[in-house]
């Protein structure tokens, strides 16, 4: 008989001591993931990319990104994505009384930390959650090699359709008329 390996839950970030803001706490399938506050080149993805989608959705009133919610799945899923963007609808029943999401916005950016293990994170265990629990849209954005991948929902799971590189613009069936030069999120 295997004892059952130890689960974090969100009770368990809870509890955790406050840093400042210097350390980011996720769960995932009960694993805990700590990361250190990313690269201002990291940040300033994340923030090009937030602001058009805020400007694109004060023209649209469809939905409203934010950068760096946290969005609980479920008691042993939850994470602290780079930028999200979330309809109307789905924001009207989604907030619990602490702010966080407590359902899938519509579009999760993440923005790539350096080394292999964050990548691995970023492309095999949050696309498997963020598929498993409704995102439509997954955008991987390296800022080091200037690229944005986007995976989209195709038979029930997130698939990879598009690598992006600078000279390339960002457009979403999700997000209708938007559109993004990849230089500006880059800048």
């Amino acid at each position: 008989m295997v004892a059952n390996p130890l689960r974090w839950t969100i009770r368990d970030l809870d509890a955790m001591p406050d840093d400042g803001g210097w350390k980011r706490y996720e769960i995932i399938d009960g694993e805990l993931f700590v990361t250190r506050a990313p690269h201002i080149r990291h940040q300033g993805a994340g923030g090009n990319i937030q602001f058009a989608l805020e400007s694109w959705s004060r023209q649209t009133q469809l939905g409203k990104p934010f950068q760096a919610p946290g969005v609980i799945f479920t008691e042993i899923d939850a994470v602290i994505p780079d930028v999200i963007w979330i309809s109307q609808e789905r924001l009207a029943h989604g907030v619990d009384g602490s702010g966080h999401l407590i359902v899938a916005p519509e579009l999760i950016v993440e923005v790539l930390s350096p080394g292999e293990t964050n990548e691995q994170r970023h492309r095999e265990v949050k696309l498997k959650l963020y598929s498993r629990h409704g995102v439509q849209e997954y955008w991987i954005v390296n800022w080091q090699l200037k690229a944005l991948e986007i995976y989209r929902r195709l038979e029930a799971q997130l698939k990879l359709v598009a690598t992006l590189l600078e000279g390339d613009s960002l457009t979403s069936p999700l997000l209708p008329g938007l559109s993004i030069p990849l230089e500006s999120v880059f800048a």
